[in-house]
């Protein structure tokens, strides 16, 4: 199993997104002694919350439109504030994208675990979501070469119009999918990519 390296927190930036209560003042204390710079806003957070490290969010009273991006489209770690397990405020907060979660009231411990887990479950998440780019675009450049082949083929066969392809793109000094773009595009136009196979 691999071993998780443990980050240093010191100096990053957290922004608290509750109203005015005892829970604001818990965990400002605890993010000052972990080392992190904090400010707590409501009822909305800021354009320069983007630069934020990390958010933490009332999920019993917070709502969509309090936060500078859309619903699970978080560019940092979130951590939810949980007092109330009502059903709809926890499909909220999952649907808000919270990485973590923080239970309140809020006393002498846990916000260091919280923002560990959600920096962990932060960056899992956005490589995962570039990992499913690569092969939706992997995906997409074999439908181009499939489409290239189709149009090489021309009454022969398959196998020999892949050879050719493979021969154009030597020749041209580029990969095949990239020359299988150069033909389909030359023979359907060059929106090719805009269009659904």
């Amino acid at each position: 199993m691999k071993r998780l390296r443990v980050p240093d927190l010191g100096g990053a930036r957290a922004l608290i997104l509750h109203r005015p209560h005892a829970t604001v003042q818990a965990l400002a204390r605890q993010l000052s002694a972990i080392g992190l710079t904090h400010e707590a806003h409501w009822p909305d957070l800021p354009a320069s919350a983007l630069g934020a490290d990390f958010v933490f969010f009332d999920m019993d009273m917070g709502h969509d439109e309090q936060f500078p991006w859309r619903p699970g489209q978080a560019p940092m770690p979130t951590v939810a504030l949980i007092g109330s397990e009502a059903p709809g405020r926890v499909e909220w907060a999952l649907r808000m994208g919270a990485d973590a979660q923080l239970l309140k009231p809020v006393g002498d411990s846990g916000v260091y675990s919280a923002l560990l887990i959600a920096r962990t479950a932060f960056e899992a998440r956005r490589a995962m979501a570039g990992e499913i780019e690569g092969l939706r675009s992997r995906l997409a450049e074999r439908q181009t070469v499939v489409r290239a082949v189709t149009l090489l083929t021309a009454g022969g066969d398959d196998e020999a119009a892949y050879a050719d392809l493979r021969k154009l793109a030597m020749g041209w000094r580029i990969t095949i999918e990239e020359a299988a773009a150069r033909v389909v595009a030359s023979r359907e136009g060059p929106d090719v990519r805009r269009r659904r196979p």
